[in-house]
This record gives C-alpha cells, sequence and structure tokens, in this order.
C-alpha cells in the first residue's frame, strides 16, 4: 500500500475540522496516524479511510453547493427561515453584530444609520434585527409612505402629540424603551432626518435609519444633519456571507488553510478556488444570492444582475441627466483590462475633462456602487496621507456586476459563459475580474484601497502593487495574477525600497500556497482572511 504524503494527511485534516465531523477531537487526538498504534500497514490503512472520507466529504459538500434544485437557508440570529409561505429570504449578515453593539453600547444617544448602494440589503437588516431584538417595531418606507405619515413631521414640537399621530397613522403599538422606528429610503423625505436630533434626544425609543445613493446628500442641503447619529456601511455580501448562506465549508476550510500555512495539493486548491469563483460569479447582491440558493440557473441570476445595473442606471440619470454617470461606470472594466496606471475620465467620455465631470466622478463614488483605489505617492507615511486625489483606480463594489458588465453588450450572458468562468477556461486573460475580487473583499472589511507606483529605471514602465494593507506601522503588499507564480519583479523591489516597513510581501492567484524569497503565495480565496490581518496566521515553507 502506497504512503499518503504530508500534504494529502495534512489536507484530509483540515477537510474533516471544516466539515465538523470530529468537533471534539485535536490535531494530537488519536485521529491523528502518529498516535495509531500497531503494525504500520494498519496505520496506513486506518490513514486511507481517514483521508478518503474527508475527500468523499468534501466532493459531497461541494456537489450540493451546485445542487440548485434544493432550496437552502441560511440561518439569522435565531430568528426565522426561508420557508414556503412566501417570506423573504434573510442571510446572516456581519452588520447585525455591529446593529448589536450600537443597541447596547450607544442606541440610547445616538440614531444609525445604514449606508450603501441600493439593494445590498440595508432595509431587511434593519428590519430583521427590529423583528429580532425588540418587542415591537415602527418601519416607515418613505419610497411609499402615506400623506398621512408624511404629515405627522410637520410639528414635531409636541412629542407626545407626535408618537399619538404616528401610531395611530400606522397602527402600530410603540412600547417606550422596547420599540425601535425604522426611516427607510430616509433621503427620500429630509424632514425626519432632520427629526432625529430631537427624536433621540426624548429617548423613549430607538431608531434605525436606512439610505441609497448620493441623494442622501443632495436633499439635505437645507436641514441640519443630525449629530446624534452614527453610520454603518453596508457591503454587498462578503465571502463568508456568501458561504453561509450557500451553505458552502470552503470559507472555513480556507479560514484553517490561512490558520496552518500548510499547502493541501493541486486537488483541494482547485476545489477551493472554483467555489470563489463561484462566488465571482454570483456575486455578493442579496437578491442574486437569493437566486443561487432557490436553483435558478446562472443566466436567470445574470437577468437579476442586469436589473440592478438598469436600476443604478436610472438614478444615475436622475442625478446627471448628460449621462456621464453611466459612461464612467460602464468604463471601468475596459480601462482596469487595459492595465493603465489609473483611471482616466476622459477616456470613458471621449473627450477632455472639465470641473463638471470630476463632480460626477464623487457623485459615482458617494453612491458606493464603485470602490476608489487612491495611488499612495509615499507608504512610508500614512497611506492616506499621501494618497494622489487625481491619480486613482475604479472597481465595482459587487465582482458579479462587474461580470455582468463585461458582457452588457448582448442580450444575456449565456450559462455556457458562466460555466467556462467557473472551470477557468474564458480564453481572455481576467486577471483584471480577479483584481476587482480582491479590492471588493478588502473594502468589505471597511479598509480604504490603495495602491502604489513608481518608476522603473531605465524603462517607459512603472512598477505597481496591486493594493497595500495598512497595519500598525508595517504595510503588507499584495499583487494580483490571475494564473501563474512566475514575474513578480514590483513585489521584490517594493520588499528592497521599502524593507523597514514591509511586514509581507504576497501574491495572490489561482496557485496553492507556499513561501518563497521572502514572497508568500497565497490562493486568492484567501484574499478575504488577509483583510482581516490573522496576526497569528504563518506561512510557512
Amino acid at each position: 500500500m502506497a504512503r499518503k504524503s504530508k500534504h494529502e494527511y495534512d489536507a484530509a485534516k483540515i477537510l474533516l475540522r471544516g466539515k465538523n465531523y470530529f468537533p471534539h477531537r485535536t490535531y494530537d487526538t488519536p485521529c491523528c496516524p502518529k498516535n495509531f498504534e500497531g503494525s504500520h500497514d494498519s496505520a496506513v490503512k486506518s490513514f486511507e479511510i481517514l483521508h478518503d472520507s474527508a475527500l468523499k466529504s468534501f466532493e459531497i459538500l461541494h456537489i450540493m453547493s451546485y445542487n440548485h434544485n434544493v432550496r437552502t437557508a441560511a440561518q439569522d440570529r435565531g430568528g426565522k427561515q426561508y420557508g414556503d409561505g412566501g417570506e423573504v429570504m434573510y442571510f446572516k449578515r456581519k452588520a447585525y453584530d455591529r446593529l448589536s453593539e450600537w443597541k447596547e453600547k450607544y442606541a440610547d444617544r445616538y440614531a444609525v444609520l445604514l449606508e450603501g448602494a441600493r439593494r445590498v440589503g440595508k432595509s431587511t437588516i434593519a428590519e430583521q434585527f427590529a423583528k429580532n431584538e425588540y418587542k415591537s417595531y415602527l418601519m416607515i418606507d418613505f419610497a411609499s409612505a402615506s400623506p398621512s405619515i408624511r404629515s405627522c413631521f410637520d410639528d414635531i414640537s409636541d412629542l407626545d402629540l407626535f408618537f399619538l399621530r404616528l401610531q395611530a397613522a400606522s397602527g402600530t403599538k410603540l412600547i417606550r424603551n422596547e420599540s425601535v422606528i425604522i426611516f427607510d429610503e430616509v433621503q427620500l423625505f429630509p424632514k425626519a432626518r432632520q427629526a432625529v436630533k430631537y427624536l433621540v434626544k426624548d429617548g423613549r425609543f430607538h431608531y434605525i435609519e436606512t439610505g441609497s445613493l448620493i441623494s442622501i446628500k443632495k436633499n439635505v442641503k437645507d436641514i441640519v444633519i443630525p449629530s446624534e447619529e452614527m453610520k454603518i456601511q453596508i457591503h454587498p455580501m462578503d465571502y463568508e456571507e456568501f458561504c453561509n448562506a450557500a451553505q458552502i465549508a470552503s470559507y472555513e476550510i480556507g479560514r484553517e488553510i490561512y490558520r496552518t500555512g500548510r499547502s493541501m495539493g493541486d486537488k483541494v486548491n482547485n476545489k477551493l478556488m472554483r467555489d470563489f469563483r463561484l462566488y465571482m460569479a454570483v456575486g455578493g447582491m442579496p437578491q442574486s444570492v437569493e437566486g443561487f440558493v432557490e436553483g435558478k440557473n446562472f443566466s436567470e441570476i445574470d437577468k437579476i444582475k442586469r436589473e440592478i445595473i438598469m436600476l443604478y442606471e436610472e438614478d444615475f440619470k436622475k442625478i446627471d441627466t448628460s449621462g456621464r454617470l453611466s459612461a464612467i461606470f460602464h468604463a471601468i472594466p475596459s480601462a482596469l483590462a487595459r492595465n493603465v496606471r489609473h483611471y482616466s475620465i476622459s477616456s470613458a467620455l471621449g473627450r477632455r475633462k472639465n470641473k463638471g465631470d470630476k463632480n460626477c466622478l464623487y457623485d459615482l463614488i458617494d453612491s458606493k456602487t464603485v470602490l476608489p483605489c487612491h495611488n499612495t505617492s509615499d507608504p512610508r507615511v500614512s497611506l492616506s496621507q499621501t494618497k494622489a486625489a487625481d491619480c486613482y483606480k475604479l472597481y465595482l463594489s459587487d465582482t458579479g456586476l462587474f461580470v455582468t458588465l463585461l458582457f452588457i453588450d448582448r442580450p444575456e450572458t449565456e450559462n455556457v459563459i458562466y460555466e467556462k468562468l467557473l472551470s477557468d477556461k474564458l480564453p481572455a486573460n481576467l486577471g483584471y475580474l480577479y483584481e476587482n475580487a480582491a479590492a471588493q473583499v478588502i473594502a468589505s472589511s471597511d479598509r480604504e484601497l490603495f495602491y502604489h507606483t513608481w518608476d522603473k529605471k531605465g524603462s517607459t514602465h512603472n512598477y505597481e502593487i496591486d493594493f497595500l494593507l495598512s497595519h500598525g506601522t508595517k504595510i503588507s503588499a499584495v499583487e494580483i495574477k490571475s494564473s501563474g507564480t512566475g514575474k513578480h519583479e514590483s513585489l521584490t523591489e517594493f520588499a528592497a525600497k521599502y524593507s523597514n516597513i514591509v511586514q509581507d510581501c504576497i501574491l495572490l492567484s489561482q496557485k496553492d500556497l507556499k513561501t518563497a524569497n521572502g514572497i508568500k503565495f497565497l490562493p486568492v480565496y484567501l484574499a478575504p482572511l488577509l483583510a482581516e490581518m490573522k496576526k497569528d496566521a504563518s506561512v510557512t515553507d
């Protein structure tokens, strides 16, 4: 009987931990070969069973994640599940825990504003939190609020009368110190936003606001912005949230791989890469994820994403009727594909830029539909203090939408294109797609995005580091490669140039984990863990 290699044993062990087959055993328990008693053949035979069982379990788990005929649901914090009764599907979101912290520590003194692009789940998160954490709640959607509700805000000088009118108009009983009021799409009714200052001071109830796009800024010119307001950014679902929703164990397996720093071999790495590409294809917009969980095929999911893009374009036209916002948005994939040093508004619009174009850019960034990544001129100083305001790249806030935007020129994106994406067989070099995915997972940890370029002597080209991650006084330099890991000149030069501040030089690709010549080579599905900066994680040779 052939001996199993060390990395195959490690793979089996981590797979079992990820699937929780032996939750009470540690690495040093009798399930490890080093503790097996008896002959070598007996130990090897026992390992064969362990290894094959683990891989078989992983295969089953992997297949289950693609079984679109099975309707599944992610649990919320003890709340409802998606059911056949027509209830809205709710996925466990990290913002829920941040709302819990707000309720425990700050809600008596501050309202909380959930900010983010449209369709990222702000309203659903707010309502689910209200259902679970309060005895009663009142949700006012200002996109459809009745005149009787709106008229309550005409006079808030007598708050006793105000609350009586509000309860009568809504039919909801509010309980002092036990209820929360949600102002949904608050940007549509500035009077409610202005009232927050006085409502919070009154102290009877808690207040959650949700707002989308820049109209939250456009509609507050003539009102007093409440200082009694905290903000929580709501991003598209990150990779961990996606895996929880789809009941895929890949994120937890990746966490173990990152923690141990051990190579798992090509077979396991390929499966984990495929699951990450699945996330890239579906994206993190809750409607898209819901479609995947419900069993829709990729063409149907693509239609959902196209509807979201169309919704964004309608919002862009409301802000700028000239079409510049939409043009800047649509030009993002092509700008990344050209691998230019920075985004060019003039290239997107086909003419020289003017002052109004810059305002359009700021509006687009405020919409949270895109992620700006600024070039920092000197990473030895604070990244934010040395960023170049006019030298930046743009990414889409959701990579699933990015994939759809790549093929927006055709009526629909066929299943075969998504199948090729999942199997990494698209003919084009899609390194910029992985770059966008890395930008998304870094931004979802509430990090600002930075990159760095500097001149290459004797060449018209530049050195470039795709992303810089700061932690303390140190910097991690991250470069993205879609396939091979052979060339990494920029990382090598960066390590030499800034040796006193470099903590890690990291190359993200589709290849398995290793360390060579001072560079950590990590599969891109570990990017979310990089963003979390697990200081106890290590990568060994």
